[in-house]
């Protein structure tokens, strides 16, 4: 049996046949080796792990193979073995007594890693809203395991934190500051559980990712890949599904990214259509930012250098802050966005939704979505024409208003975008506000004939199927708001901002 400094001195010393960069972190040695990666776990064991043994290792470099190819297939190769030579020395897949497992994976531009693309500014929407979508279908193939607790084990996580960041106490935290977010998180807590337990039983904890942040997601030919899933630890990935989505949310959060944060969960909402439950959702957001909190804490009570002591410090700062707000109470609204096609209504509401409502803002409910969803298309097919007859549009309309009044109990605050352009559409909206006790602003937008008919004609991989015609055929079948419906009119054809300047202004003195 060789130790594994003599792996690692073959390994570097021209077993792997070039050039390597080593990356060590506190359970593994990476090795860059042209377009290769290959992994080593150490032989360590913490609190949490035990690599102390070959088989220990073999296994744990398996699980990553195995769960990594649920969602990086591309990048996750094989298992490599070292083995000893007859003469002694050390070779890899040879015939001889094995010495020690790799895991060889195909390497990545390290500037393609999605915190590495957060931090130059290169997060754009589109890349948020497929990487909701990316979660969203990962989450949707995994099998439910209804065996695990969906409260219990949270309920050990929350006691675990609540004691970890009152060691912090004085040196890292003010305690007045950790007691208010103990109490918020054990407040939530106690009303979240029996929902929590509800999805437990719906099948929705499942073995998930486990460690899903920005720098385990990797951009590659414009989709974002999730990899390096937490492998050695089967019952602490297995989460539900919003726990494991809230650590993605919470790590944009904390990075300030609020934007991309609203346009990841509106694209796995979306995808999954998790309404109600959508309550329990600050609550475990809350809970990964104190995890956050206290091992910021810990590195920084390790740190030999001020500096570093300081960044942990202030991290750790961070991440608390980010806990106590996401749960402080705050009164949700029913905002309506309507008009012909081509005004806007679209572009207004992405932009309006991080700004509203508890981090990381309103939920949008589009028609164009919920139509292409209740005939099963794909949002960019275009639907045929008896999809739009009278009696379909009047099941869009009180899908929409249904969804609106769940989200709504569910606590967040909701943008519906459609044309609404009868009054009973209307009203039934404003009846799922009253319905649930929320302050209603309905907006109308309203542009020239000739830019609506620009807009549209310039739209490609939209929900909406409204071209030029259509534009043309609402000039005769839609009926404004009169004053009496209480809806704001804004003028949408001088160009975004002054839209929402104005349609701020309403909201504000609405709600």
């Amino acid at each position: 049996m060789a130790d594994q400094k003599e792996v690692l001195s073959f390994l570097q010393g021209g077993g792997l046949g070039q050039p390597i960069e080593r990356i060590d972190t506190h359970a593994a040695t990476v090795l860059l080796v042209g377009d290769r990666a290959f992994k080593m776990k150490q032989a360590v064991r913490y609190s949490f792990l035990d690599f102390r043994t070959l088989e220990q290792r073999r296994r744990a470099l398996a699980a990553e193979l195995e769960l990594n190819r649920r969602t990086a297939p591309n990048l996750y190769r094989r298992l490599v073995a070292v083995t000893r030579r007859a003469e002694g020395g050390l070779e890899l897949s040879g015939p001889g007594e094995v010495v020690e497992w790799l895991l060889e994976m195909a390497r990545f531009p390290s500037e393609a890693r999605l915190d590495v693309v957060a931090a130059r500014g290169g997060l754009e929407r589109d890349v948020a809203e497929r990487l909701g979508q990316t979660v969203a279908r990962f989450h949707g193939r995994l099998p439910p395991c209804r065996a695990r607790s969906g409260a219990e084990a949270l309920a050990e996580v929350i006691a675990g934190n609540a004691r970890d960041l009152r060691t912090l106490v004085p040196d890292f935290f003010e305690p007045d500051v950790v007691d208010t977010v103990v109490q918020k998180i054990e407040a939530s807590f106690a009303c979240a559980a029996p929902h929590l337990e509800a999805r437990r039983a719906a099948g929705l904890v499942r073995h998930g990712h486990g460690d899903l942040h920005l720098a385990n997601i990797v951009v590659l030919e414009g989709e974002p890949v999730p990899f390096d899933c937490l492998e050695f630890d089967r019952e602490l990935a297995t989460t539900d599904v919003l726990y494991d989505l809230a650590f993605l949310i919470m790590d944009l959060l904390a990075r300030g990214l609020t934007e991309a944060a609203s346009a990841t969960l509106q694209a796995w909402i979306d995808a999954r259509i998790e309404d109600e439950e959508l309550a329990v959702l600050p609550l475990l957001v809350a809970v990964r930012a104190t995890i956050r909190a206290k091992v910021e804490g810990f590195t920084a009570r390790l740190a030999k250098a001020e500096p570093t002591k300081d960044a942990h410090r202030s991290a750790a700062a961070t991440y608390l802050e980010l806990a106590r707000r996401v749960l402080e109470p705050g009164r949700p609204c029913l905002i309506a966005i309507g008009g012909r096609s081509g005004t806007g209504k679209s572009s207004l509401a992405r932009v309006l939704a991080p700004e509203l409502g508890a981090p990381p803002g309103a939920l949008v409910l589009r028609s164009d979505v919920l139509r292409k969803r209740l005939f099963g298309t794909p949002l960019d097919r275009r639907l045929p024409d008896d999809a739009y007859v009278p009696a379909v549009s009047e099941r869009v309309f009180e899908a929409l208003a249904e969804r609106a009044e769940r989200l709504l109990r569910a606590g967040c605050t909701v943008l519906c975008d459609a044309v609404y352009g009868l009054p009973g559409q209307r009203a039934r909206l404003a009846a799922a506000a009253r319905a649930t006790g929320v302050p209603f602003a309905g907006l109308w937008l309203q542009a020239p004939e000739e830019v609506m008919e620009a807009r549209v004609a310039a739209r490609s991989g939209d929900a909406s199927d409204a071209d030029v015609m259509v534009v043309r055929r609402q000039a005769t079948t839609i009926l404004p708001p009169t004053p009496e419906e209480g809806w704001w009119t804004i003028a949408a054809g001088d160009g975004l901002e002054r839209v929402l300047a104005r349609a701020r202004a309403i909201i504000a003195a609405a709600v």
